[in-house]
C-alpha cells in the first residue's frame, strides 16, 4: 500500500511540473522551465528507484529542512545517483 500511494503522489507531482514547465516554457520563461523540468525528472527518478527496490521506503526518514540547500547546483549524493540510473535504463530502451 505504501508504495503504490508514495508512487501515485510522485507520477502527479511530477506530471503537474512538467505541465507547468512547459507553460512557461510557451512563456518565454526558459530557465524556470528547465528548473520545473529537473524537479520532475528527479521525481521521476525516485519513483523508479522505489518501484525498482532501489529504494526502501522503510528506511524513508523525515530530514530537517535546513540540510537542504536550494542553491545547489549539481545533483550530487542520492539524487545524482538514482538520475544516472535512470537515465541509463532509459537509453538501454531507445537501443
Amino acid at each position: 500500500g505504501e508504495v503504490w500511494c508514495v508512487s501515485k503522489h510522485l507520477l502527479a507531482a511530477s506530471m503537474r511540473l512538467i505541465e507547468v514547465g512547459t507553460k512557461y516554457q510557451k512563456d518565454g520563461r526558459k530557465d524556470e522551465a528547465k528548473d520545473l523540468f529537473s524537479k520532475a525528472y528527479n521525481l521521476y527518478s525516485l519513483f523508479w528507484g522505489i518501484n525498482l527496490k532501489l529504494i526502501n521506503v522503510s528506511d524513508v526518514k523525515k530530514i530537517d529542512d535546513s540540510q537542504l540547500d536550494i542553491h545547489d547546483k549539481e545533483k550530487i549524493g542520492f539524487l545524482g545517483k538514482l538520475g544516472s540510473v535512470v537515465k541509463k535504463m532509459l537509453d538501454c530502451c531507445k537501443e
